[in-house]
């Protein structure tokens, strides 16, 4: 059953010129996160960050009882993005009966955008 979904549209020029602030990448992203943005630059970055928000918006109360690092976006063996929730965020998806996140992301005209769904169903 789907218990919440969550979209998230962002400018990708934005997200880049923040990327000028180390504090930047540190208040949102994780070490792993971080390393793809390395190889992927501003676009990679914003795809994270939308799907970060997607999540959050997803689990109904925004980044409110957890941090956005607290949502690591990955990918998995076949390249499809996933969300691993730990803290805050995993306490709030498990308080709605949530057992997996599924997130797809997007980049077209200099936006990135994600979707979010959280499901009561196991992880695929």
């Amino acid at each position: 059953m789907i218990l919440g979904v969550g979209l998230d549209l962002c400018d990708v020029g934005r997200i880049g010129r923040a990327l000028n602030n180390p504090r930047f990448l540190q208040r949102i992203y994780t070490e792993r996160e971080r390393s793809q943005i390395e190889r992927g630059g501003a676009q990679t970055a914003a795809g994270l960050f939308a799907a970060k928000e997607a999540v959050a918006k997803a689990l109904g109360t925004g980044f409110s009882g957890f941090m956005p690092w607290d949502v690591e976006v990955a990918r998995d063996d076949l390249g499809r993005p996933c969300a691993a929730l730990s803290r805050g965020a995993l306490a709030r998806m498990e308080a709605l009966g949530g057992r997996s996140v599924l997130v797809s992301i997007t980049h077209s005209g200099g936006f990135a955008a994600a979707v979010a769904i959280l499901t009561d169903e196991e992880p695929v």
